[in-house]
């Protein structure tokens, strides 16, 4: 039996070269309304042409010189904020169909938690060779992860951030254990208790295990600190406006971890997330401090607004101790990764130089970018203490990303491969498939690059 046809209304992707071409084969009506419009095929432009009887015909989508959006798949993801609600089909060779889908379907994305979005949605059917739930794996992960960072700190505390780990975890049948307030020095996390003490919300350390105890082991971890105001160092105010997404890089985990286990990744994982609220209060630690780590190390507090690595050191400490096969940290760590790299492009630090290799050949096959900064070891001399053995803050100002990094490493000795991606966690103006807001940076890189080592069950 013939297929049937499509009732979608079709999408053409028109490279400027390609244009005169397209418009031949349109009614006149829809040629005539392209050409008083000027459409030439200019890279992002969306136009919907009409027939005879004003229904849309098609949607031109002009690709300019790109025209199988092959360098910049992405350039999708604009479409659905400018068309009407309805059912849409792409026509036209693409050279990655899968990052298109994904890039119409994140493109789509609305926080409507506190705000009723009444824009009826636009919806693509599958392009041939997409598959269908690797597509909802990916965008149920991104979607996870805006979600979680979008949230306000009123709305999303450490316990409601345990809370989403556990529904996430219950999905997917995995093992959760939660350790909360006083529990943390017991178990020996002094560091996670020492930042987080001061908030009315208690510190927790969240730890979700899944798979095969034979499989190898990939463990993520991710900073949850649900809102950041500085601590004693108190940050002015216009530093502190976006700190609800200080929790950015747990909300990265989660949403790389729902990918994995949606994909039935070939891994044993594990995901730890440490999270705290850095308030004001009279015990709240403070600049001087001198604290004990997991680890052992002991740690100065030159400065209570980097206590992000804090609670990281501690959980770094413990996922080393399992030895895992891959080790990965999330955190939006340091302004100077922005200053650096600006918000688009995380930096990630491994001294793992295949790791390195492997990490960026997946920031480009899925289209998540990153960009590699050196463990540069001499600058390990910043963060000496004349009091402990390590400073979290340093002295001079300089390389404070690279410095945070080379904190963080010191925490995990076992570990053959690590990696420390410095994530801003935040799209500050719109890009197509990227909407203004929380940004799970690095999650899908990191189910691609799971994949890739480890495959699927």
């Amino acid at each position: 039996m013939p297929a049937k046809a499509s009732k979608a209304t079709p999408i053409l992707l028109v490279a400027e070269e390609a244009w005169k071409e397209i418009a031949a084969g349109l009614s006149a009506p829809a040629r005539r309304f392209a050409e008083t419009h000027g459409f030439e095929g200019r890279s992002g432009k969306v136009l919907p042409v009409p027939d005879a009887e004003g229904r849309i015909e098609a949607v031109l989508f002009g690709t300019g010189k790109d025209s199988g959006l092959s360098e910049n798949p992405f350039l999708a993801g604009k479409l659905p904020a400018e068309l009407p609600g309805g059912r849409y089909r792409l026509e036209g060779v693409l050279a990655r169909p899968d990052l298109v889908a994904l890039a119409f379907r994140l493109g789509g994305y609305r926080f409507d938690r506190f705000k009723e979005i009444e824009r009826p949605a636009a919806s693509l059917e599958l392009p041939k060779g997409v598959e269908a739930g690797m597509l909802d794996a990916l965008a149920d992960g991104v979607i996870l992860g805006r979600d979680l960072i979008n949230r306000p700190a009123n709305d999303l505390g450490t316990g409601e951030l345990a809370e989403a780990a556990k529904a996430l975890a219950a999905r997917h049948g995995a093992k959760l254990r939660e350790i909360t307030g006083d529990a943390l020095l017991k178990k020996g996390f002094p560091l996670i208790h020492a930042v987080g003490r001061a908030a009315a919300n208690p510190p927790r350390l969240v730890d979700i295990r899944w798979g095969d105890p034979a499989d190898p082991a990939v463990t993520l971890v991710g900073k949850g600190v649900i809102f950041d105001t500085g601590g004693l160092n108190l940050k002015p105010d216009n530093s502190m406006l976006l700190m609800k997404k200080d929790m950015g890089g747990a909300a990265t985990a989660l949403a790389a971890a729902s990918i994995l286990m949606a994909l039935k990744a070939k891994i044993r994982l594990r995901v730890l997330l440490p999270m705290v609220e850095n308030a004001v209060a009279g015990n709240a630690f403070r600049p001087g401090d001198i604290l004990r780590s997991r680890k052992g190390l002991t740690v100065e507090i030159g400065n209570t607004d980097a206590e992000g690595r804090l609670i990281l050191a501690d959980a770094l400490a413990l996922a080393d101790e399992d030895k895992p096969d891959l080790l990965i940290d999330y955190a939006t760590l340091t302004g100077a990764a922005r200053v650096a790299l600006g918000p688009d492009l995380p930096p990630f630090y491994t001294d793992d130089e295949a790791l390195a290799g492997q990490i960026a050949a997946a920031g480009t096959r899925s289209s998540d970018p990153v960009w590699r900064l050196p463990l540069w070891k001499p600058y390990s001399s910043m963060i000496e203490s004349k009091s402990a053995d390590i400073n979290n803050a340093g002295v001079g100002g300089f390389a404070g990303s690279v410095t945070a990094a080379l904190f963080l490493k010191r925490f995990v000795t076992e570990t053959k491969s690590y990696a420390h991606f410095d994530i801003y966690g935040w799209v500050p103006s719109a890009k197509p498939g990227r909407p203004e807001g929380g940004e799970p940076q690095a999650a899908r890189l990191t189910a691609d690059l799971v994949l890739s080592r480890f495959g699927r069950r």
